[in-house]
């Protein structure tokens, strides 16, 4: 949710209600109207169909035979162009690809993008179970997600209570921690153990578990890697789980010290 407070004195509306429009189309995958569009965004139906207009030139909509509009392929470009810029080096995926397929556990890479945690690269594995949600982007839960948790370890205690105060403590599920309290106790658990996790808090049946690739000093550099699997595996495998992923957080890095050589 955008912050009335912190709106900039030079934002250009234009801008920003082309962003609005293209925000209610792509939030409704059987197309809307102009009229539709308008009403959602809160617009002048004239102004709505100079902006739709313009965004179906671009490419960014597209205009079907029964006059509803739905997003272009141009986003698609777009997102190809954001899992690249998130993953960083293609040796990278090359880590995760490997780790997913000699443990048949899906490995996912995440950090902080403008502030917030965010999962910046997914390989599936076979032996794990599919979430629909873990995709290139997705930026909610972080006090529910075995990555995220891995994250805000690195924080202080008093960054955490901030971070949590301003996105919020959604209960995914019953087993999800929403105080602050009860999330401080889990952290300081993980960091003990040498890895943080998370069974059932994210998704019934799911567990994830993650150890830190990188807590340099700059947040935006900071890295989390994670791996999940059936709920049931987790505790059981806990020590090999570690081990695996430690290794994972070493090939990263060397990955990324050998691109920047």
């Amino acid at each position: 949710m955008r912050d009335p407070l912190a709106e900039p004195s030079d934002l250009i509306r234009s801008v920003s209600r082309a962003l609005r429009v293209l925000e209610a189309v792509g939030r409704a995958p059987r197309g809307l109207t102009v009229k539709q569009i308008a009403r959602r965004c809160e617009l002048t139906v004239a102004t709505t169909y100079h902006l739709v207009r313009t965004l179906a030139y671009e490419g960014y909509v597209s205009r079907r035979e029964d006059g509803t509009y739905v997003v272009g392929l141009e986003i698609a470009d777009r997102f190809r162009e954001l899992v690249v810029a998130f993953r960083g080096p293609s040796a990278v995926g090359e880590v995760l690809h490997r780790a997913a397929a000699d443990s048949g556990h899906s490995h996912l890479l995440g950090r902080f993008v403008g502030g917030r945690v965010a999962l910046t690269a997914v390989a599936e594995g076979v032996r794990s179970p599919r979430l629909d949600e873990f995709v290139p982007g997705f930026d909610d839960g972080a006090h529910a997600t075995a990555f995220g948790k891995a994250l805000l370890a690195t924080l202080t205690s008093d960054q955490r209570l901030r971070y949590l105060k301003d996105w919020g403590m959604r209960p995914f599920t019953p087993s999800t921690l929403t105080t602050p309290e009860t999330f401080e106790a889990d952290i300081a658990a993980g960091e003990r153990r040498g890895l943080q996790m998370e069974i059932g808090q994210f998704r019934g049946g799911v567990a994830t578990a993650a150890v830190v690739v990188t807590a340099e000093r700059d947040l935006e550099r900071r890295l989390a890697v994670a791996c999940a699997l059936p709920a049931a595996d987790m505790m059981p495998a806990a020590r090999l789980v570690r081990s695996r992923l430690q290794a994972v957080a070493r090939a990263v890095t060397e990955a990324m010290v050998a691109d920047a050589a």
